[in-house]
């Protein structure tokens, strides 16, 4: 494997790459920029959403350089007119390009909610441009399935969420991708022995129905099991009789514990799962296994877990996997990534806006912070997005999203924190790698700062986010200013 193998810096749309070149060819290159990476509606109808991703964006920033391979494809591309898109000068310029940016990003397993950046791009806006496509990619996908992780995990209460998702990933990336985004969100363990391997997260699993089916008999199946793997025994129990399985499985336990071993518990993966795992449990306790546990699989998701909740099921692990890597009934985040401000040849900050008919596609001016305002018996109160270039008067007002009448009011006693930290500056690496453990462990502490009505699966209470008034002023402002020119314009 050539060196090069390892670059990621082509992982972008070629638009990306046009615009640099656009810049450099003009002499904009190097014009300081301010870019915000924010999603405008939280996932799956739901109040909220999981951070998660920034370590594979620092990972990429830390790496990103353009190859030899790399400029030599670019050379490639030809324009309309069949001649080579790019100046082989530009492409110098690419090869010898190191980063300068300046980066802050909210942690990993911090609760967001709509319209926060939740990363903050600083530094030449050529190069603000290249990593665009990069970053939304990774911080999209991790930030829903964490999101999405979180949602099955309190809908099963305080059991284990195990995450079974590789099979059915999209490709070998998400795959990995998801299993590190479904631990971040709560799921107990993975399948993915690589995932394991790479990010330190339990791995879990037993036996299939091939195994079962490659014996002539299930008791047979299960003996060989036991024997092979005495500290491991989770018996699938559903390959022909469900509950006539449970009572092999119950005859191998005994014999498991006659040996000095223990039987785990049985596994579930079709059928009626409410009142198997009932009838089974039946069985368990009065063959003398009352801590076994009952696994279910089988295409669950939060509400069916909710459901199975609600009908006494006795389940007491619940193995996830289509529905939880692949966000199954909301595929993308859709979060974007949105100029906000830029410096003029005298070096002024110089605020910038993307208006649209639709108001949840305008876009926020400034170079944007955000402010969790904390009661105090440590619940979130409302979050403030306020602009840096500007002071904050003592006491700040917060204008709601989306309701600019309703204005909440915070004096220097109430306690806050700024959420978006700092991670690079110019290039270098200041923050703090964080281990998996740890975010995982923040994502479940975080949870618990919110009203449980912001958290439930369905029509939540929602949570309060603003703008701080001079910010709203000021977006309100420049959305006027260019609905004016463009009325001119259309007279002219």
């Amino acid at each position: 494997m050539n060196a090069s193998s390892n670059s990621l810096a082509l992982l972008t749309d070629l638009y990306e790459l046009t615009m640099a070149y656009g810049y450099w060819k003009c002499g904009k290159a190097e014009q300081s920029a301010a870019f915000h990476l924010f999603f405008r509606k939280s996932p799956f109808q739901g109040g909220y959403a999981i951070a998660a991703g920034l370590e594979p964006v620092l990972e990429f920033l830390r790496s990103f350089r353009f190859e030899t391979e790399d400029i030599a494809y670019l050379a490639t591309i030809l324009g309309n007119d069949g001649r080579p898109l790019f100046d082989a000068d530009f492409l110098q310029y690419l090869a010898e390009l190191e980063l300068t940016l300046d980066l802050d990003a909210i942690p990993e397993g911090t609760v967001v909610f709509p319209h926060e950046p939740l990363l903050r791009v600083c530094g030449p806006i050529l190069q603000c441009q290249l990593i665009e496509t990069a970053m939304l990619n990774m911080i999209n996908f991790q930030s829903l399935i964490a999101t999405k992780a979180s949602r099955v995990v309190m809908a099963a209460q305080g059991d284990a969420v195990l995450e079974f998702g590789l099979r059915r990933a999209q490709g070998i990336d998400g795959g990995l991708a998801a299993s590190r985004a479904a631990y971040i969100g709560g799921c107990a363990a993975t399948s993915n022995v690589l995932a394991g391997k790479r990010f330190g997260i339990p791995v879990k699993g037993t036996h299939a129905h091939s195994w079962v089916m490659s014996f002539d008999s299930e008791p047979e199946s299960f003996a060989a099991y036991a024997d092979a793997m005495p500290n491991n025994c989770v018996f699938l129990v559903d390959t022909y009789d469900t509950l006539q399985g449970v009572r092999h499985a119950v005859e191998v336990g005994q014999r498991l514990r006659d040996a000095g071993h223990r039987m785990v518990g049985i596994r579930l993966d079709s059928g009626d799962l409410a009142w198997l795992s009932i009838e089974a449990r039946k069985i368990l306790n009065a063959a003398g296994f009352p801590d076994a546990v009952i696994v279910a699989s089988n295409d669950l998701d939060e509400r069916l877990i909710q459901s199975l909740k609600f009908q006494g099921a006795a389940i007491t692990v619940w193995g996830v996997g289509t529905k939880l890597v692949t966000a199954y009934e909301q595929p993308a985040l859709g979060g974007v990534y949105k100029l906000g401000a830029i410096k003029d040849e005298s070096e002024q900050w110089q605020p910038r806006i993307k208006v649209s008919e639709q108001l949840i596609k305008t876009s926020t001016p400034g170079i944007q912070q955000v402010r969790r305002y904390v009661g105090g018996d440590g619940m979130a109160i409302a979050d403030m997005i306020y602009n840096e270039l500007h002071p904050l008067p003592e006491t700040c007002v917060a204008v709601d999203f989306q309701d600019p009448t309703h204005r909440s009011q915070f004096d220097a006693t109430v306690a806050f924190e700024d959420l978006l930290k700092p991670m690079i500056r110019r290039g270098d690496f200041v923050g703090r790698s964080i281990p998996l453990d740890e975010i995982r462990n923040r994502a479940l502490a975080q949870l618990q700062q919110f009203d449980r009505t912001i958290l439930r699966l369905d029509h939540p209470h929602r949570y309060r986010v603003g703008l701080e008034e001079a910010l709203h002023d000021l977006k309100a402002e420049m959305v006027l200013e260019s609905r004016q020119r463009s009325k001119a314009g259309d007279e002219a």
